[in-house]
């Protein structure tokens, strides 16, 4: 090669590596809001020496390179979500109430969850903010599976929500949630399993990290403080929820806040701020699953 051949490949080379350190990655979308950026810290680029090489490899055959497609940050993960309770629930009673066995314990199969002062319900609450959470982690690139297809019917059981993970090897699960505790308190927590001689041992210690970047991001991403009233710095570690205790992925319940307390009811009746909280727990799951 000439000269003037290994310096002009020697510049190719070279733009190659400054194309790829801007490489990144677009954050799900808002509805009816200007688009979220991905955190800094899970923005993916492709590599330099890769996309380099190709570069000189087109210089030297004389045809142009074809460009690499960024990968979006959780292509190739599974994630469940899992919306707690069921808008028929309270329709349901023998159903629900069917005592199931999580090992440490039998409880019933579901429950018809908690309702603010005027009306508002936790499942309802629940199913619209994982329908938001299951669009920006597919806009990222996650497989995501829900545990119930709707708000209009029971259940499922406990039992099979866990099992719904496990069938899906998710990479990471998440049960959202929200408290229905006295109107004084207020706070999110995030619910981590306990070992319990059972198929949640050997995720223990994934599911504590998983809580911990959902607490993290989920405090970044919204005013709503560390719970009042139950949990050290929002981590609450227990041993009777069969969904975490049936669970052999990576799995947390979040309760999102506390819907009898006035302040927090009425945030979460606006659909914007169910989005914030939707962004967070996306973010949270994304800093895990890339790190």
């Amino acid at each position: 090669m000439s000269v003037t051949g290994r310096a002009l490949a020697t510049t190719l080379v070279l733009c190659g590596l400054g194309a790829a350190a801007c490489g990144g990655t677009t954050g799900g979308a808002d509805p009816g809001q200007d688009r979220v950026p991905v955190p800094a810290a899970a923005t993916t680029a492709q590599p330099a020496t890769g996309e380099a090489t190709g570069l000189a490899a087109g210089a030297a055959s004389g045809s142009a390179p074809t460009p690499t497609a960024a990968r979006k940050p959780l292509s190739g993960k599974i994630v469940v979500i899992d919306p707690g309770h069921n808008g028929q629930n309270y329709r349901h009673p023998a159903e629900i109430n069917k005592q199931v066995d999580v090992l440490t314990q039998r409880k019933a199969c579901d429950t018809t969850g908690t309702a603010t002062a005027n009306g508002y319900s936790e499942a309802a609450f629940t199913w619209d903010v994982s329908q938001r959470l299951d669009k920006i982690l597919k806009s990222r690139g996650a497989k995501v599976v829900l545990t119930r297809a709707n708000n209009n019917g029971w259940g499922p059981c406990i039992t099979q929500r866990a099992a719904i993970g496990n069938k899906a090897k998710a990479n990471a699960a998440i049960s959202v949630h929200a408290d229905g505790s006295g109107p004084a308190n207020h706070g999110f927590h995030v619910i981590i399993p306990k070992k319990i001689g059972g198929p949640v041992d050997p995720v223990v210690k994934d599911s504590e990290k998983l809580g911990v970047d959902v607490r993290n991001a989920l405090k970044r991403g919204t005013d709503l403080s560390y719970s009042t009233y139950i949990g050290k710095a929002a981590l609450d570690y227990r041993s009777d929820l069969g969904g975490l205790n049936l669970s052999t992925v990576p799995k947390i319940f979040v309760e999102c806040g506390n819907m009898k307390n006035p302040t927090e009811a009425a945030k979460f009746q606006q659909a914007a701020f169910r989005q914030k909280i939707a962004l967070s727990l996306a973010n949270g799951l994304q800093q895990y699953l890339t790190h």
